[in-house]
């Protein structure tokens, strides 16, 4: 049930809703009860996590950032060769629809999810893929849990690295993630919510499912993007402490520099600035969530609101 199953500790975590038991999915434009919608397991998606996927929340009746979204989705189906096999109107309908058909107006998230569709056989070469894409649009009530946004959450420093874009590009919202949910465990393991991962090259890059800030004075610092996910709410962090006249630097940083930061956040699409207050079992400045995070996250919340 969903009250016994949303209570991890994490910038993913949510508020259990015992509305999402009767919540109905979006698949290829019906909609079905939750625990009967189902896809053929010759689904590529689900051989082979061959799809790409967006996450979005519905705030006071709009979706946030709903063109960002459809642009990110549309880019990464094209850079596979995947025809959704629907119009961009088509998918802004859908997901509108999915909202409505559940009576969702406010606190709500959708996962809206592509795949190449049903396969002659579970291999990976995509011509043997038949039919049309599969889509599916699950919307659920979902608030952050507010527990993680007064206490923070902790991150530990996974082995393993992000990578370049011939290698796995990150900027591609792809269903396979096996090695976030690697990193994740190696977190996990360790006493930790989340995993801080590194590039290549040793810097600061992201987190295994959001991306990352420490604030040095009043300066808040990230990554440079090339190592990390193409995050709507970063983009959107970054423009909104810049246009209030406070310095954003992007740029390659070490663990060291993390270390000696007075504070540190996340971004993400459902969780929005998430605070960070220890990393590696070291605390974050004064081991609670600092005020130029708060100061972020008021700015955020007024876009959102808006």
């Amino acid at each position: 049930m969903t009250a016994t199953t949303a209570s991890n500790t994490s910038s993913q975590g949510y508020v259990a809703d015992n509305r999402n038991d009767e919540v109905m999915i979006y698949l290829n434009g019906e909609f079905f009860k939750r625990d009967e919608a189902m896809v053929s397991v010759f689904d590529a998606g689900f051989g082979l996590g061959d799809g790409v996927w967006e996450g979005v929340r519905l705030v006071n009746g709009k979706i946030v950032a709903l063109d960002e979204h459809l642009d990110r989705l549309l880019e990464g189906a094209n850079s596979i060769q995947l025809d959704i096999g629907m119009s961009r109107d088509e998918l802004e309908a859908a997901l509108k629809q999915t909202f409505e058909k559940n009576g969702m107006t406010d606190g709500a998230h959708a996962r809206l999810m592509v795949t190449r569709g049903k396969k002659t056989t579970p291999n990976q070469d995509p011509r043997f893929a038949i039919g049309q894409a599969t889509v599916v649009i699950v919307a659920e009530f979902k608030l952050p849990k507010p527990e993680s946004k007064a206490n923070g959450i902790t991150l530990m420093t996974s082995t393993i690295r992000c990578s370049t874009p011939d290698v796995f590009d990150l900027r591609l919202n792809s269903h396979s993630r096996l090695n976030f949910i690697q990193a994740l465990l190696q977190a996990i393991n360790l006493g930790a919510d989340e995993a801080l991962m590194l590039d290549p090259h040793g810097f600061v890059a992201s987190c295994n499912s959001t991306n990352f800030f420490i604030v040095r004075g009043e300066e808040l610092w990230t990554s440079t993007g090339r190592y990390n996910f193409n995050g709507i709410t970063r983009k959107k962090v970054i423009k909104l402490y810049a246009d209030a006249g406070f310095v954003v630097r992007q740029k390659d940083f070490t663990l060291a520099e993390v270390y000696s930061a007075s504070e540190a956040f996340v971004t993400g699409t459902l969780g929005g600035i998430t605070p960070v207050t220890r990393i590696d079992g070291r605390q974050v400045g004064d081991g609670k969530p600092g005020l130029v995070t708060q100061r972020i996250a008021d700015l955020y919340a007024d876009y959102i609101s808006s």
